[in-house]
């Protein structure tokens, strides 16, 4: 019995192993084909398979041609700016939202929780004829700022981020600071809100990558060149003739350096944002 048991142990051992090994080599291999592709030049593109390996790696004439062709600089200004401008409202606007169904229990709170639950389910792409209408409307058409104020909707995953960690958070913080007369407002800045940090985290990285690579609406709303954001850069490398996957390449590992400096540096706080805010605070 323990032989045959054993036995099945291992097989299961070698599948289990086996999977991961395929399904790394599935991960792997786009990135590798995009470092390889982004230091060929284009004779070594257009004659070698994508697994070749560059005659060089010290060919950066790519990395030139993607930043001054694209105009990438701008584009991560622009995308930076964005950024800022997003995460900030998304962080205060959710965990107030969250306050306020959480700690007032007014007629009809439960309904709003599950308005918002029902919004999470309905996909924004049945709705960009409106949006678009009323962005028309608005003259809210290739301005950095309308596309900031489509972002901006409410994000429901991180109001329900804010409601579970209010969830851990004891209402007699908020009754404390009432009886020595702070106001709620007083209650929510001073207290409630710096024993967030890791719920904010986690809505931060969530909603960040979630902006970064953006691309439907900065690609409908913002049409004028100057405007582009770093997910719609790289598309100044295709056409009806072809694509200069070489450039592509190049662009999408400059893009992928912010990221990695951000999760480089701030890997702690984010891992422990994610562990603490998601689950309990």
């Amino acid at each position: 019995m323990k032989m045959k048991r054993s036995i099945g142990g291992m097989i299961f051992d070698v599948f289990k192993y086996v999977s991961l090994i395929v399904a790394s080599i599935i991960a792997l291999v786009p990135v590798v084909v995009c470092v390889l592709t982004a230091f060929k030049t284009n004779e070594e593109w257009e004659t070698t398979s994508v697994l070749t390996m560059p005659k060089s790696f010290l060919y950066f004439e790519n990395f030139r041609m993607a930043m001054e062709k694209a105009n990438m600089l701008r584009c991560f200004m622009n995308t930076a700016l964005v950024l800022l401008v997003v995460l900030t409202v998304t962080v205060f606007t959710g965990s107030m939202l969250a306050y306020a169904l959480n700690r007032f229990k007014f007629p009809g709170s439960g309904l709003v929780q599950s308005l918002f639950l029902f919004a999470s389910l309905l996909p924004g792409i049945a709705m960009q004829v409106t949006i678009y209408q009323i962005m028309y409307n608005l003259g809210l058409i290739n301005h950095l700022y309308g596309y900031m104020i489509v972002l901006m909707g409410t994000d429901i995953i991180s109001i329900y981020i804010f409601l579970q960690f209010f969830e851990n958070l004891p209402t007699s913080l908020d009754e404390s600071a009432i009886i020595d007369g702070c106001t709620y407002f007083g209650v929510f800045f001073r207290i409630l809100f710096p024993l967030l940090k890791p719920a904010i985290m986690t809505s931060l990285v969530l909603k960040g990558v979630s902006v970064y690579n953006e691309y439907y609406a900065s690609n409908l709303y913002l049409n004028k060149p100057e405007l582009k954001t770093i997910s719609t850069a790289l598309y100044t490398f295709t056409g009806p003739y072809g694509n200069q996957y070489n450039y592509i390449c190049a662009g999408v590992l400059i893009t992928i350096i912010p990221i990695l400096v951000f999760f480089l540096v701030f890997q702690k706080q984010v891992y422990s944002g994610m562990a603490s805010g998601a689950v309990k605070g």
